[in-house]
């Protein structure tokens, strides 16, 4: 999680987007990527079509709509499934990916003001909007790696104004073997691969993860894809935030990951990759879109 952006650009030349695990990643320079992004956004989609042409017959198009860029990660505007079009919007990406740093191991960040901007990219990749946050609702990187800003904008004021919805978060557990695309507002890039399966618990240096979703080797995700909303192509619904790698086979250590089963077994994957779920996150909010750790069958961290 820690990787420079430098270090990420170095891989991608000598790899082509390499091993280089999903990290946050400063802001980068003024750089003409257009026709870049172009030519990647188009492979990556024939690559996702075919992918879910074998695996899911029934497939949602999956593009960069209600996507978002952070100054150093990528993110989405999601909605819960009970939300309405008046609830003030919001933004999911990593607890790593605060403004403020890091969190702590055991810290939980609710209700802290900000006013960060957000990027708002069309179907195509363009940058069509700045959102701009009111609050931090809740962060943390304990049991898992999350972040959820409000919004100064209501859903339907962002689809009157520039015609995008929010993603979708699914409320029900991942599938093994899904089709998945990891989408990253930061990069204007998708990753199309499957889910491969489940870490009981995900340990990188000082923090541990619970039940977070492996990928198959196909989603090669680098510095700066942080936060990126996990997309299953069949629904077009979120289903994980896109968080970490094992970047060179180290063990539990920072930007190395490691798995831990329940019988306290490690398990080392060298250039695999991770997110988080988060479909315990919204019976965690109410109506208004208010976060209440207390409600019934919300499981996340409390402060």
């Amino acid at each position: 999680m820690r990787k420079p952006l430098g270090a990420a650009l170095f891989a991608l030349v000598i790899a082509g987007a390499g091993a280089a695990p999903a990290v946050a990643a400063p802001e980068p320079a003024a750089v003409d990527t257009d026709t870049a992004t172009s030519v990647v956004r188009d492979a990556v989609t024939s690559t996702t079509a075919a992918v879910s042409r074998i695996t899911a017959p029934t497939v949602q198009a999956v593009n960069f709509a209600g996507t978002v860029s952070l100054s150093n990660c990528s993110g989405s505007v999601v909605r819960f499934p009970d939300s309405e079009d008046n609830d003030p919007a919001m933004v999911m990406s990593n607890g790593h990916c605060l403004e403020t740093g890091f969190p702590a191991a055991g810290e939980v960040i609710v209700d802290q003001a900000s006013s960060r901007t957000f990027g708002l990219l069309n179907a195509a990749g363009g940058r069509v909007a700045t959102l701009r946050a009111s609050k931090i609702a809740y962060a943390t990187m304990t049991d898992t790696d999350v972040s959820l800003y409000q919004l100064t904008t209501t859903y339907a004021q962002i689809k009157s104004s520039y015609n995008i919805s929010p993603l979708t978060m699914n409320d029900t557990h991942p599938v093994a073997g899904t089709a998945i695309t990891v989408v990253s507002g930061y990069w204007k890039r998708t990753y199309a691969c499957n889910v491969d399966g489940f870490a009981y618990r995900l340990k990188e240096g000082a923090w541990t993860w619970k039940d977070s979703v492996r990928y198959t080797s196909a989603c090669q995700t680098i510095g700066g894809t942080s936060g990126s909303p996990v997309v299953d192509n069949a629904t077009g619904n979120v289903v994980a935030v896109n968080n970490t790698g094992n970047e060179d086979g180290g063990r539990c250590t920072d930007n190395n990951p490691c798995e831990v089963d329940e019988s306290g077994n490690v398990t080392v994957r060298a250039g695999i990759n991770y997110a988080q779920e988060t479909y315990q996150i919204p019976a965690c909010f109410g109506i208004d879109n208010k976060l209440d750790l207390s409600a019934s069958g919300c499981t996340l961290p409390k402060p």
